[in-house]
């Protein structure tokens, strides 16, 4: 006797190939081990052994030439650098960070997510992680607790500890901007009301990270999305979370000295400033000259902290000190330039650089030219507003920071959402009911 197996409704097919990519983030939220590794990054190798296994047995064609093109081409840079590595175990290290982060991962993330719905459950477990972590940042902010911040344990780490104070930053910040593109897109007006106040919530934690290159991503970042939905909804939205960060800064009594201090402090990169901010400047200037030495392809990935104290003056101090959150006092070496730029520039060379820059260029195009055809007629403009909010946010970023840590491959799935809108094709897909109750065709369904 045999037993029929009853086939999977057609939308719940369609949305089961995103589970694995919302679990990654999920993962996220565990506390760390203590060297600092944790189950995320193991699951986003087996979303990429998942993805490749789907498509051999559906038989799908993998992507298009154009999605191969713009996802291929770090290869380029990334396989010369590796090459001209200082030791083979490093070169095969920084090899497949950078594979994770910015090839394999997006790429199955682009092959995974069939539809819109698929693309906003991802969004969603974004803004889920913002808030868990973001919770545990204000705890240690109110309980003292945090990492160390001008001699008090203040700082909002949340469970990536004091040795990755971007960790919480990085989270709490792509959350607020996933919540930002929902609350502005044409979804359902329950899900309009929720995302808003989501976005409202994660400001405090953002604030309290002490981060200003996630400050300066985030209000650039949101600020543009808020123009490209429409003068009359962002000055709502806008409105709306500004009450409500006035109503949760002031009333836990974080606006005062610290924050006024911190933010003034981004002003001050001439005139007495800080000595975080004297390390890095000096960091960019070591790069800068590591990278006029070998113009083309570099030193070779993980060559940076060899060759920095060789081009380094003497105002670089011999590292960062961490403290609180659980661990004790540690001093950590300076191993980047803090910026995504010129660790490229100084590692991979003009070649390396042109390709990833490239490859961010043609989805930051690509994105955006058609976010701007969705906005007139609506649906998709919530996805549309968070793919090219992310990636604007992380190419702000990467001006004051870089990959690294565990943290890194919440970048690569960001990156995954970025690639899915820009660069999906137009295939079939289960149609999808819009906010109005339009039943879209299933091609148009999966474009948008």
């Amino acid at each position: 006797m045999s037993l029929a197996v009853t086939p999977l409704p057609h939308r719940v097919a369609a949305l089961t190939p995103a589970l694995p990519v919302m679990a990654v983030p999920a993962l996220l939220a565990l506390p760390l081990t203590p060297d600092g590794a944790g189950p995320a990054d193991v699951l986003s190798g087996l979303v990429v052994v998942y993805c490749v296994i789907r498509l051999l047995r559906e038989r799908r064609r993998p992507l298009t030439p154009t999605a191969a093109l713009v996802l291929g081409l770090p290869v380029v840079g990334l396989a010369l650098a590796a090459m001209g590595a200082f030791s083979p175990q490093a070169g095969l290290v920084g090899l497949g960070r950078y594979l994770q982060t910015f090839v394999l991962v997006p790429a199955a993330v682009l092959l995974l997510l069939r539809d819109r719905a698929g693309f906003r459950m991802v969004a969603w477990s974004f803004v889920g992680l913002g808030l868990c972590q973001g919770a545990v940042g204000v705890h240690q902010f109110v309980t003292r607790t945090g990492a160390s911040y001008q001699g008090e344990n203040i700082r909002a780490v949340g469970t990536f500890g004091p040795h990755d104070v971007m960790g919480m930053a990085t989270t709490v910040s792509l959350g607020l901007v996933c919540a930002v593109g929902i609350a502005l897109g044409r979804v359902p007006v329950r899900q309009r009301i929720i995302a808003a106040g989501c976005a409202s919530v994660l400001l405090l934690p953002l604030a309290l990270s002490f981060s200003r290159g996630a400050w300066i991503a985030t209000v650039l970042t949101c600020t543009v999305q808020l123009v490209l939905a429409g003068w009359r909804r962002a000055l709502k939205v806008a409105g709306a979370a500004v009450a409500a960060g006035v109503i949760l800064v002031g009333g836990f009594g974080v606006g005062s000295a610290l924050l006024q201090q911190r933010i003034d402090s981004i002003a001050q990169v001439t005139e007495a400033p800080d000595q975080s901010v004297v390390d890095r400047y000096t960091l960019w200037a070591s790069a800068t000259e590591i990278w006029r030495l070998h113009p083309l392809t570099g030193v070779g990935l993980k060559g940076f902290p060899e060759y920095r104290d060789g081009h380094a003056t003497l105002a670089l101090s011999s590292g960062s000190e961490t403290d609180g959150a659980g661990v004790a006092y540690q001093r950590q070496p300076l191993l980047s330039p803090h910026n995504m730029y010129l660790l490229v520039l100084s590692e991979q060379g003009l070649i390396g650089l042109l390709a990833l820059a490239g490859s961010w260029l043609a989805l930051l195009v690509c994105g955006t030219r058609r976010l701007l055809r969705v906005r007139a007629d609506g649906p998709g403009l919530d996805c549309g507003l968070i793919a090219c909010g992310l990636l604007l946010w992380l190419l702000t970023d990467f001006v004051y920071g870089d990959i690294g840590g565990p943290a890194t491959v919440l970048i690569a799935v960001a990156m995954g959402l970025v690639a899915w809108w820009a660069l999906a094709g137009h295939g079939e897909a289960p149609a999808e009911v819009s906010p109005d109750g339009v039943r879209e065709p299933a091609e148009e369904a999966l474009a948008r």
